[in-house]
């Protein structure tokens, strides 16, 4: 099976490794990484985020212990617009977090106007933080949680805190 997912990926932290694994889980994966046009549009709060082919590097290096351990293969693909790869006929399975699942809609109108097979979309749940809040890369970018959902020592108040 064919599974495609995409994002900006910056920085990655274990909820994206979680939409990583369950997109191995199913298959062969393509990931879309936004461009460096598209990356600031497809969020809400504008930050800072590495140059393409910084974050594809990091990518690739995750992406590659994952896919290991299933026996799969991977490519990462520049991804130009929201809609992206998944529009193309090859891909079976579209992986997704709740806030995307909209997009992921648009993509299956999309493929049938150009009468290609639905995708089966799979919803990720978000990933908690050690606060309770969904773990992102805006926050990690912020300083308030860490890549796994560790809250940082000045949100804890905790003088010697140490990242387990």
């Amino acid at each position: 099976m064919e599974v495609a997912l995409g994002g900006t990926f910056d920085p990655i932290h274990d909820g994206h490794r979680k939409l990583f694994d369950r997109a191995f889980q199913l298959g062969d994966v393509t990931v879309g990484l936004t461009s460096d046009e598209l990356a600031p549009k497809t969020r809400n709060e504008q930050r800072y985020v590495r140059p393409f082919d910084e974050r594809k590097a990091a990518l690739e290096s995750e992406l590659r212990a994952i896919a290991a351990e299933y026996d799969q293969e991977f490519a990462v693909r520049r991804l130009d617009s929201p809609t992206g790869i998944a529009t193309e006929a090859q891909f079976d399975y579209l992986i997704v977090s709740p806030e995307t699942k909209t997009t992921a809609s648009t993509i299956n109108e999309i493929r049938e106007e150009r009468g290609v097979a639905p995708l089966e979309i799979v919803i990720v749940d978000h990933l908690a933080a050690e606060d309770g809040e969904r773990i992102s890369s805006t926050r990690i970018v912020k300083g308030e949680i860490d890549e796994h959902g560790n809250v940082t020592p000045e949100r804890t108040g905790r003088e010697n805190f140490e990242a387990e």
